[in-house]
């Protein structure tokens, strides 16, 4: 059997990381699933045409499924960290970069690693889901 390459090891693991998240957010219907799928079919067009940027896939998975998530249902992951004020949404830094983390804008925090959201919300409903 051949090896794995570099490419689809790196959209395996960003389908994992954005899955554990929306997992955690208890927002992993079939239906948003579909949108990772989506992402990913994107994705790997992209990075055939950047190898160089396998390791920045996970981040932009994460956008991706977020954006379609904003269009459709609502803001997600809700942030865990502002408990006053306007439920918002985290934001994945860097855009494009390795390492990606879900992140406050407002509070200028890091919250999570994207695919350790569950660690920041312990896995709670109401703060990782989704909002109208």
């Amino acid at each position: 059997m051949d090896p794995i390459s570099p490419m689809e090891q790196a959209l395996h693991a960003a389908r994992a990381l954005v899955l554990a998240d929306l997992v955690a957010g208890r927002v992993a219907e079939a239906d948003v699933v579909s949108l990772v799928e989506e992402s990913l079919v994107q994705r790997r067009w992209w990075v055939e045409q950047w190898p160089e940027g396998a390791p920045f896939v996970a981040g932009l998975v994460a956008q991706d499924v977020q954006d379609a998530l904003l269009e459709r249902y609502g803001r997600w992951p809700l942030c865990p960290v502002c408990g006053a004020g306007d439920p918002h949404a985290l934001d994945v830094q860097p855009e494009l970069g390795p390492d990606p983390h879900w992140v406050c804008s407002e509070a200028g925090v890091k919250v999570a690693a994207v695919g350790s959201l569950g660690e920041a919300i312990g896995g709670a409903g109401s703060s990782g889901g989704r909002s109208t």
